[in-house]
């Protein structure tokens, strides 16, 4: 499934569903409300529209890291009344509820609204070949011995379409392209050869950077921290792409593009270190859990940084992975400008 987390405005205020994609894509598409398909999928069974609202809630939860959560009783919920709902046409549910959506009439949600943490690595070499000698150094020996990470504000993300505003303390923002794992069985010190097992799904990721606030706070020891964490610095999207509808992450084109010129042509394949590596290493002696993010650090090219390019106020990223989807975004201008 292509799983999307959107929102739509009601007389009670703005609620909370979890659509599965079904037709064209995030621009174009459409999509059926798993809650709903749910809530008719129970009726049908002869629940009573109360019933089917309760048993519905518990077995498809609306919240996309619960859902997770669920595990494969779930999931399996979930592809039942999905199906049922493809093959009956149902428009809406017993309760009068809307069944399918225009995803032009809704609003979309990160494809992880509310992980419980995200952590990004540093894998792609090529990445790091391009940027160290930028700064006048060599990529660390301790690189190629573990995958690094660092944690980012898991409250801080954005989502497909949405603008993504320069904060107030920086000058520019820079795009960097990454594929994230979500992580759906937690544990503690997972094997790695069980690791990708404990994988939900895949989604596309732009970790949107201020590269000179984050070169100040790294030069420091610590960080990144504001160059990273601010309002949507954390773009995931557009849709959650559970594991069976991709055979071979490692076989995945990745292409970005800011204003329809091409910035860079990447793959998965390119990885240094694989998810699978990475969630042996961040479970050592740590519970990881479910609906936490694994991001892949940036493709190679996959930066301005990496070709002394910067994004400007108007620009449109666009970030395309084989089989994810495409991801775009546009860059605006701060509402106010902090003093330096």
């Amino acid at each position: 499934m292509r799983l999307v987390s959107f929102e739509i405005a009601g007389v009670a205020g703005r609620t909370r569903h979890l659509g599965a994609l079904v037709d064209g894509d995030a621009d174009i598409g459409t999509m059926v409300d798993l809650g709903a398909a749910a809530r008719c999928h129970l009726a049908r069974a002869g629940a009573t529209p109360e019933a089917a609202r309760r048993i519905a809630a518990a077995l498809v939860p609306a919240n996309l890291t619960a859902f997770v959560e669920g595990g494969a009783s779930t999931l399996e919920a979930a592809r039942a009344a999905l199906a049922a709902a493809i093959e009956s046409g149902w428009e809406t549910d017993p309760t009068g509820a809307q069944v399918r959506y225009d995803t032009r009439g809704v609003g979309l949600l990160a494809a992880v609204p509310e992980p419980p943490l995200l952590r990004d690595f540093m894998a792609f070499e090529q990445h790091l070949h391009n940027v160290y000698p930028r700064l006048g150094r060599e990529i660390p020996a301790q690189w190629y011995e573990l995958p690094v990470y660092y944690k980012g504000n898991p409250t801080a993300m954005g989502a497909h379409g949405d603008d993504i505003q320069v904060p107030s303390y920086a000058d520019a923002l820079d795009l960097e392209f990454e594929i994230a794992a979500v992580v759906g069985t937690g544990g503690v010190d997972i094997a790695e050869e069980d690791a990708l097992d404990h994988v939900f799904g895949w989604t596309v990721y732009d970790d949107f950077s201020a590269r000179t606030i984050q070169s100040q706070e790294m030069a420091v020891g610590l960080g990144p921290a504001k160059g990273k964490d601010f309002l949507r610095g954390h773009v995931l999207g557009p849709c959650l792409v559970t594991v069976d509808e991709v055979p071979d992450p490692y076989a995945l084109t990745m292409t970005a593009r800011v204003n329809g010129e091409t910035w860079t042509n990447g793959s998965t394949a390119d990885m240094h270190w694989r998810f699978e590596q990475m969630i042996a290493h961040a479970s050592r002696g740590e519970r990881i859990r479910a609906g936490e993010v694994f991001g892949s650090g940036t493709v190679g090219g996959g930066s301005g940084m990496e070709q002394d390019r910067k994004l400007a106020v108007g620009d449109v990223i666009e970030l395309e992975v084989e089989r994810l989807g495409l991801l775009r975004n546009r860059i605006v201008a701060p509402t106010t400008r902090s003093a330096s």
